[in-house]
């Protein structure tokens, strides 16, 4: 294999998300936001610029507390709470619009809050992969008493970046939206490879990119899906048993490597198939399939329909959002599933 990028960066080739930052958080105690549910393609996110957000559990308890630096990533657009901790009602919210994105603020006197809330979106059937890998919600810490020399390197990475997004927020120039959506993206893969470098990575694909020793696996399933591995060809190229490499994935990733590889090829042919003029046969053979009958149940099983019934709905829908654009204004806002609870009477 002689690939020229790393398998995180494959994976984002091949799964391009986009970013949005949507909302500037300005706050003084007591606060309290809590976000609806989403669509499943999103994933919302919360940076702490400064002061401290506490992220509340099911039944309303403080869970978590995110302090400067710290950014929280919620997959599959799943409802959350974020509050000042303090219990005590609420103050009275108000959002304006600036030029890029909007400005919630309150007349809270209490500690304050500095916080940028956006979301990264998926397309499908990329939504399926990654929020099966993400799982579920996550904190990447801003400090960390124990940071290892790449993880530093990456936090004043990060810093820079979130610095960038803090400056582009406050300034009304031309051009900032489309920087700050940028900004955003760029946010994503940063977050993940700083995830990846914690000891105490969460379930899932950061979880496996900390284990080094799995990287050829990795390249051979994102760079090379088509050829016919079985998890002992794979365990030969890291120089483990087939019993250690099955393990190593089941407790770092909850799946198979089997499962990874045939996720991949689902979303090799389906991105395939989003250009008309590329047949089953064809995506089949692109993704490893030496029987197109054989790829036809393995893609339905996967996304619930045949590649002809995929393809169709995938052509409908890119023609509805091209519509839905048209007909509203740039700035529709999904931030309007944000819910500050004392905001109305």
């Amino acid at each position: 294999m002689s690939q020229g990028i790393d398998w995180l960066s494959r994976l984002l080739e091949m799964m391009p998300v986009t970013g949005k930052l949507e909302l500037h958080c300005l706050y003084g105690a007591p606060w309290r936001v809590a976000y609806e549910q989403g669509p499943v393609q999103d994933i919302v996110y919360h940076v702490i610029l400064s002061g401290e957000a506490w992220l509340n559990d099911g039944d309303g308890n403080r869970e978590q507390c995110l302090t400067p630096g710290d950014i929280l990533l919620v997959p599959a657009g799943a409802p959350h709470v974020l509050t000042d901790g303090s219990g005590a009602e609420p103050g009275k919210a108000t959002q304006r619009q600036g030029l890029n994105v909007v400005i919630s603020e309150n007349a809270g006197q209490g500690e304050r809050l500095d916080m940028l809330c956006g979301r990264f979106v998926l397309a499908s059937p990329h939504d399926r992969l990654l929020g099966t890998y993400l799982h579920s919600r996550m904190i990447v810490r801003g400090t960390s008493k124990s940071a290892t020399s790449p993880q530093s390197v990456t936090r004043q990475q990060m810093e820079a970046l979130v610095a960038l997004m803090r400056a582009e927020a406050n300034v009304e120039g031309i051009g900032g939206q489309a920087m700050l959506n940028a900004f955003s993206a760029a946010l994503f893969t940063l977050a993940l490879r700083l995830a990846s470098q914690s000891h105490d990575a969460p379930l899932g694909l950061v979880a496996l990119a900390s284990h080094v020793r799995l990287a050829p696996a990795l390249n051979a399933i994102f760079f090379e899906p088509a050829r016919p591995w079985t998890l002992s060809k794979l365990a030969s190229l890291c120089n483990l048993s087939r019993a250690s490499l099955a393990r190593y994935f089941q407790s770092s990733l909850g799946r198979s490597a089997t499962d990874l590889l045939q996720d991949v090829r689902i979303t090799l042919a389906a991105n395939a198939l989003r250009v008309q003029t590329t047949s089953t046969a064809a995506a089949a053979d692109l993704a490893g399939y030496r029987s197109e009958a054989a790829f036809q149940r393995a893609f339905k099983q996967h996304l619930g329909l045949t590649p002809a019934q995929w393809r169709a709905s995938r052509m409908a829908k890119e023609t509805a959002d091209t519509d839905d654009a048209s007909a509203t204004a740039p700035q529709r806002g999904r931030h309007k599933r944000l819910r500050n609870e004392s905001k109305e009477a």
